[in-house]
C-alpha cells in the first residue's frame, strides 16, 4: 500500500494521464476513429475516477496543505485553485451526461455537450497538475 504522502504525486500522474487521454480522444474523433475515441474517453473517465478516490482518501487523512508561496505567486496560485475547484465540481455531471448521450447513440446531443465538456475537462485536468507543482514542487525553488 502506498503511504499517504505519495498520493499527491499519484494524483498529479492521474491528472496528467487524463489530460493525454482527452487530447488523444479529441484527435481521434477528428480522424473519425470512433472506437479509439470511445476507448480514450472511457479510460479518461477511469483515470479521473481513480484520481477522485485517491484525492478524497488523501484529504480525509491529511487535510489541506497550505500554499507556502508569498508575493505575486500567491494570487496566481489561488486564481488557478479557485477556478479549478469550481470547474472540477461542474465537470462531473457534464462528463457523465456527455457519456450518457454517446452510449444512448444520441450523438447530436453528445456533440453539442462535448463542445463544452472537452475544454472544461481539459482545463481541470491540466490545472490539477499545475496546482500539484505549485504546491509540492515549486516551493523547493523558493519563490
Amino acid at each position: 500500500m502506498l503511504p499517504y504522502s505519495s498520493l499527491p504525486a499519484l494524483n498529479a500522474g492521474l491528472n496528467a494521464t487524463t489530460t493525454l487521454l482527452i487530447l488523444l480522444g479529441y484527435w481521434l474523433i477528428k480522424q473519425k476513429a470512433w472506437t479509439g475515441h470511445a476507448l480514450c474517453m472511457i479510460l479518461a473517465m477511469i483515470t479521473s475516477t481513480l484520481f477522485l478516490i485517491s484525492y478524497l482518501i488523501y484529504h480525509a487523512h491529511h487535510g489541506s496543505t497550505p500554499f507556502p508561496g508569498q508575493g505575486w505567486i500567491r494570487p496566481v496560485y489561488f486564481s488557478i485553485l479557485i477556478t479549478h475547484t469550481i470547474l472540477a465540481v461542474v465537470i462531473v455531471p457534464m462528463v457523465l451526461r456527455t457519456f450518457y448521450f454517446a452510449v444512448r447513440g444520441r450523438f447530436d446531443r453528445h456533440l453539442r455537450l462535448a463542445r463544452w465538456t472537452f475544454p472544461i475537462w481539459l482545463y481541470v485536468s491540466v490545472t490539477g497538475v499545475v496546482i500539484y507543482w505549485m504546491l509540492y514542487r515549486l516551493p523547493l525553488l523558493q519563490y
